[in-house]
């Protein structure tokens, strides 16, 4: 049986697959579009359009770099979970590889898409000569030996690997066998790498097996598509223990929380020091009193509420890089910074807020930050969807980059004007060392919005 840290990663490399083949597809047209006017141009919907695109696709490449890296710490599992592990990375790496070749190949000798490819966005974070440094990487030799092993262990494995796969890991199975050809590894290129690889690059594998080389091969593969973006992957959150279990004593159910982690590869291309949110939905029993549990929306979902985490009890709804589901507490708590907002509202508005935003668990998260449709949410969506009319509750939403969004600053801009929200809580450790509540919480937040 898989582990949820498995299932979850397999859905996100599904879900970006699926979706950068909708963006190949746009981008072929808005290229074809530029291409057949002969202006040297793009107009300006057209350049809003790509702009658009460009951020979707440097977000959804993110949360698939940082997926597979996640898997740094499990190079010791169990024997039967090795195979399924690898699968789900090997296959992340080959989407990402495929993406960044797909702009090659139907971009590099057009120069018009290729300086809109390479053009810095300050406010999303886009440095400039972002692809240029894409395609080196992808292009290194030594980029080349660590995919060719990683390779080689799956050809020797493959048979094991088939014959492990669950249900759930067939379409990673398909992703494989039609993008293996993508990583193009010549025997001239592989001969080049040996050459300049060195044997450092895996000393602090050595004597773990093939499998942990190959699976940290593959790790510093994809790390290399990170960038000059600066990226610390053994980080350990800063968010303590007292601090936590002090702030669990304040939590109510509806309450928003707002987190941010330092050094994530997916905080880029997001504006803002606070990215993410989650609706918090509280214990069982806390939702039971309220009336929820027996909702028609929270009926087919109680169960997968009560297992899903058997040593935490507290709930939050939370769209993250593989859809819309419900975590336990854990989740939005392994953070570095966190808030709480809490809305001015009575219990019954409370409890029809949340039986609201149930109804999205299971749909899978928009990577196009699409407010106009509801069958894919981002993070901040699900609040959106959830208190949108309820107790009066309307929502500024503001175009970014050719989209109506609303970003979790904007919530918290409402927090700080009493705008159907209150802070109620705050942590931040580079401005306050201690939890932060009522009036405090509001007067650390606004140090943390400064810019």
């Amino acid at each position: 049986m898989l582990t949820p840290d498995l299932e979850s990663g397999a859905r996100t490399v599904v879900d970006i697959a699926q979706h950068f083949e909708r963006l190949k597809e746009r981008a072929r047209e808005l290229s074809t579009a530029a291409s057949a006017t002969n202006r040297g141009y793009f107009t300006p919907s057209e350049d809003e359009a790509v702009k658009h695109l460009l951020i979707s696709y440097w977000q959804s490449r993110n949360a698939l770099i940082e997926l597979v890296i996640t898997f740094q710490n499990n190079r010791n599992v169990a024997e039967d979970t090795q195979h399924q592990l690898f699968l789900v990375a090997y296959a992340g790496a080959l989407v990402l590889v495929d993406a960044a070749r797909f702009l090659r190949d139907e971009f590099h000798e057009k120069p018009l898409v290729r300086t809109k490819l390479n053009e810095p966005d300050p406010y999303f974070g886009i440095e400039s000569d972002t692809y240029e440094k894409i395609q080196k990487s992808l292009t290194s030799p030594l980029h080349a030996w660590r995919l060719y092993h990683a390779a080689k262990y799956l050809n020797a494995h493959w048979d094991e690997i088939k014959e492990q796969s669950e249900e759930s890991l067939k379409p990673l199975l398909q992703l494989v066998a039609k993008l293996q050809d993508r990583l193009d590894i010549s025997l001239e290129r592989y001969s080049i790498a040996r050459l300049r690889a060195r044997a450092r690059e895996l000393n602090n594998v050595a004597g773990q097996g093939l499998f942990a080389q190959a699976l940290y091969g593959l790790q510093k593969a994809v790390a290399s598509f990170t960038a000059n973006l600066f990226v610390k992957f053994d980080h350990i959150p800063l968010l303590r223990k007292d601090v936590a279990s002090e702030l669990r004593k304040h939590l109510k159910p509806g309450d928003v929380i707002i987190t941010r982690k330092e050094f994530a590869v997916t905080n880029y291309f997001l504006p803002g020091y606070w990215p993410h949110a989650a609706l918090y939905l509280g214990a069982p029993e806390e939702l039971h009193q309220l009336g929820i549990s027996a909702h028609q929306n929270m009926q087919p979902r109680w169960q997968k509420l009560l297992d899903c985490d058997a040593t935490e009890n507290l709930r939050v709804l939370e769209a993250m890089a593989d859809g819309v589901h419900i975590r336990s507490l854990r989740s939005p708590f392994g953070v570095d910074a966190i808030t709480v907002l809490r809305p001015k509202m009575d219990a019954a508005s409370i409890a029809q807020a949340i039986s609201r935003g149930v109804f999205h668990e299971g749909k899978p998260y928009d990577f196009d930050f699409d407010f106009n449709r509801s069958d894919r949410l981002v993070c901040t969506e699900v609040i959106y969807r959830s208190y949108e009319k309820v107790a009066g509750v309307e929502f500024q939403l503001t175009r970014r980059a050719g989209r109506w969004t609303l970003a979790a600053e904007d919530l918290i801009r409402m927090a700080l004007e009493q705008n159907h929200f209150t802070p109620h809580a705050v942590f931040s450790a580079t401005h306050h060392e201690q939890l932060a509540i009522g009036k405090d919480a509001e007067r650390v937040l606004k140090l943390t919005m400064a810019k």
